[in-house]
């Protein structure tokens, strides 16, 4: 199978392209996750992987490469009463985040580019996810052993707080933790 480079530091997404035996390599540089006023939400983390992707491509690192080697990079969203919650920025903000969700359905929405020097696909894929009413000290302890404060939407579909709190889930599981990986299999198979 092909080589890639994936342009996230993420272990989530790491973790499902070495599940789906993928060769990739890793190369991650810091960008900002911001995105213009008025974008569509849908448009929103397709826009910041894009983000993502440029800055690898610029990389000297990256140079080194075969010239159409492709760069795969992500952004998850969590979209809840149409508001976009982000990652937390603190314990009580995560909280307040999971307190939020809890009984509640909401939307995670992943925003994929694949881009070489000659091709570029962009998509997004959708998850509907429902959580059960979570108590408040199942919360304070989620939020204290497992430290989701790199996550949007304060949560891993994966960790102990998915397992006990999710009521359904309408849509690919794995997008929720990041990277809808079949759709990106069957993109890269037929596009590079």
């Amino acid at each position: 199978m092909m080589k890639i480079v994936l342009a996230s530091a993420s272990p989530r997404r790491r973790q499902l392209l070495e599940w789906a035996e993928l060769n990739f390599d890793i190369l991650s540089r810091e960008t900002p996750e911001t995105y213009p006023e008025g974008m569509g939400r849908e448009e929103i983390p397709v826009y910041i992987a894009r983000q993502k992707a440029l800055a690898v491509q610029s990389l000297d690192l990256y140079k080194r490469y075969e010239s159409n080697i492709p760069i795969l990079a992500a952004d998850t969203i969590v979209i809840l009463d149409d508001r976009i919650m982000g990652k937390p920025e603190s314990k009580e903000e995560a909280v307040k985040m999971l307190t939020e969700l809890s009984g509640k359905k909401h939307e995670v929405i992943t925003g994929v580019i694949i881009m070489s020097n000659t091709t570029e696909i962009s998509f997004y894929d959708t998850t509907e996810v429902e959580f059960h009413t979570i108590d408040q000290e199942d919360i304070l302890y989620y939020v204290n052993k497992y430290l989701p404060l790199d996550k949007a939407g304060a949560y891993a579909i994966q960790e102990w707080i998915g397992v006990i709190g999710i009521k359904s889930i309408k849509g690919d599981f794995y997008n929720v933790m990041g990277l809808p990986v079949s759709r990106v299999l069957r993109t890269l198979r037929d596009h590079f």
